[in-house]
């Protein structure tokens, strides 16, 4: 049973938090499913050791619902037969969460009240009161506020009795949020309060810190702005010194949102700035984006549009994780910009050729009768253009792919090319704008240059395209120009062996800047090709270009982070930790894996 803690199910958000009640919350392990489902086809065990059995595989299977509900439909059969009511209790609480992810409401509430009523018989309290909030939060979720306070407050008498502090504190502020969302705020208040009192009792300081910000969004939603901010920002002190950045920022947008609702713009436009000043100090690219953008809203609401324009410009320049120092992103991109100005060198030099052949042609036509001379000239120029043109080749060559190179001399273009099957990895330096802030642009460029100096040999090593660098982000693929069948293999060898060496360097005493490193990958389909007539660059376009940009701030420091098609592909001769269907801004939820 999953509860809804924390989390506002409306108007604005509030950081997502999840607490993990009973047996039935978060820890699947997909690998165990799969190593237990070998084991049940196996062996034929009989009464409680089977009803584990199925009670673990039904748990443990988050890939195929559809599987997960037919353990836990064959759980309660055999609790049925067996007489065993805890089991029962299980195996229809496990049906109703599978249920409630398939979308079958009513078929997920029938499945609770059942469990319920198994609890029931065997006295199992904090078993009836986990089924008494899944029924409340799926009446909540329905817009059915008084089923959902219903059952918020069998709940809540239930765990009272039950000495279970943590879900108690849980389901307190399942209802305040509920009482909230329905604008009754003085009974929202009441219920946040207690929760907040019952986690400090128990020293759990972010639970407390996420009901302090409840309290603070109440009492900006009832005028009340000098508690407003005292409680959020006494929630954002815990949130600072516990390392949780993220919601902070959240919640200070959400203020935002709730003043500029009440025509407080001044109040609306300090509370962004404030959520930008932070997401700016702990290089929080996604939240410096956002905040950004409200900025540029509001200005543009107040008509100042120089302003807004400034800061729609920040939210443009964040969203493609491209450096806010001018100078230091003028510098970075040094190394970009070298690599394309040679394919430049290569056309000049082209040019030159040509324009070398017809003076060659005038002179044998004007001095017919200079034989050894014209001789002697036809040779010196032919060996300086075989020269020039083998030195162009080899800059062609270090700029495109050779296919490409090649239909770009024979045609003068380059036509697109789809590709089915690529695997696209994306790096990003951890904390790469504190750093740049406070470094002399000089050693942050040769700091960079001496990361992807290393990158472009190991891409090399495994047979990958670099694709580009922006900034500190470095982009490569496989699968392209030619298909690779191994293209998802070779990317992990090679993700691994820039993970080691970051992370061998990381104490190096050698004068430059060290970093930390994100890393994603995804794979899927993409086309490739160079655009343009001048500086041409060999790029990839399509939505697994976006998804493995997010599957790489979605990652963690010193962590390769893999989407579930990629996982597919490799997941045989690799180790990977599920982390769960995730949270993609404009894609929803994904399922995400790290590298082990």
């Amino acid at each position: 049973m999953i509860t809804k803690l924390f989390i506002e199910k409306a108007c604005y958000l509030l950081a997502g938090f999840f607490c993990f009640i009973s047996q039935f919350v978060f820890g699947q392990d997909q690998k165990l499913a799969d190593s237990l489902a070998k084991f049940y086809k196996k062996t034929e065990l009989k009464d409680t050791a089977r009803m584990e059995l199925l009670r673990q595989l039904s748990f443990n299977e988050s890939r195929n619902l559809n599987l997960g509900l037919k353990y836990a439909e064959e759980l309660i059969e055999l609790s049925i037969q067996t007489n065993n009511n805890l089991y029962l209790y299980r195996g229809y609480a496990l049906k109703g969460v599978k249920e409630q992810l398939l979308g079958n409401l009513d078929e997920a509430l029938e499945a609770y009240f059942k469990s319920v009523e198994a609890a029931n018989k065997i006295r199992y309290s904090l078993g009836e009161a986990n089924s008494y909030m899944s029924l409340a939060d799926i009446y909540a979720g329905s817009q059915n506020h008084s089923n959902a306070m219903l059952y918020y407050r069998k709940a809540i008498s239930t765990l009272r009795t039950s000495g279970d502090s943590t879900v108690l504190a849980a389901a307190l502020t399942n209802a305040g949020a509920e009482y909230n969302d329905n604008h009754k705020y003085d009974s929202a208040l009441i219920y946040f309060k207690e929760a907040t009192i019952i986690s400090e009792k128990i020293n759990y300081l972010i639970g407390k810190a996420y009901n302090l910000g409840n309290i603070g969004m109440v009492y900006a939603n009832i005028g009340k702005n000098d508690l407003a901010e005292r409680n959020i920002n006494e929630a954002i002190a815990i949130l600072e010194e516990s390392e949780v950045y993220d919601p902070i920022c959240s919640y200070l947008m959400s203020m935002a949102d709730i003043y500029l609702e009440k025509g407080n713009t001044d109040q609306a436009i300090s509370e962004a700035r404030r959520s930008l000043s932070l997401a700016e100090k702990y290089g929080l690219k996604d939240q410096v984006s956002d905040a950004s953008l409200k900025l540029s809203e509001l200005y543009e609401k107040t008509g100042n549009r120089d302003e807004a324009f400034k800061y729609y410009k920040n939210h443009i320049l964040y969203r493609d994780s491209v450096n806010n120092v001018q100078s230091v992103q003028k510098m970075a991109d040094l190394r970009t910009d070298f690599e394309v100005s040679r394919k430049q060198v290569e056309v000049d030099l082209l040019n030159q050729k040509r324009r070398n052949q017809r003076n060659v042609l005038i002179s044998l036509a004007i001095i017919g009768g200079l034989a050894v001379v014209l001789l002697g000239t036809l040779y010196w120029y032919y060996k300086n253009i075989s020269r020039e043109k083998k030195r162009s080749e080899s800059l062609l060559l270090n700029i495109l792919p050779a296919e490409t190179a090649k239909e770009l001399k024979q045609h003068g273009k380059v036509e697109a090319v789809r590709f089915d099957k690529v695997t696209v990895l994306f790096t990003d330096f951890v904390q790469f704008t504190k750093i740049a802030e406070r470094t002399e642009p000089e050693q942050l460029v040769k700091s960079i240059d001496d990361y992807f100096r290393e990158f472009d040999a190991i891409t090399t090593k495994y047979g990958l395209e670099k694709i580009k660098t922006v900034g500190d982000s470095y982009m490569c693929a496989c699968g392209l120009p030619t298909p690779d069948p191994a293209h998802a293999r070779q990317v992990v060898q090679a993700a691994k062996e820039m993970l080691g060496l970051v992370k061998s360097k990381l104490d190096a005493a050698d004068g430059l800047s060290h970093f930390e490193i994100r890393i994603g990958i995804h794979t899927g389909p993409v086309v490739a090709g160079i655009v343009g007539i001048k500086k041409w660059q060999y790029d990839i376009w399509g939505d697994t270009v976006n998804i493995a940009s997010r599957m790489e701030s979605m990652s963690a420091p010193g962590r390769v982070n893999l989407s579930e098609t990629t996982y597919q592909e490799i997941r045989d001769e690799f180790s990977c930790e599920y982390r769960g269907e995730i949270e993609v801004k404009n894609r929803g939820a994904m399922k995400m894996y790290f590298l082990s």
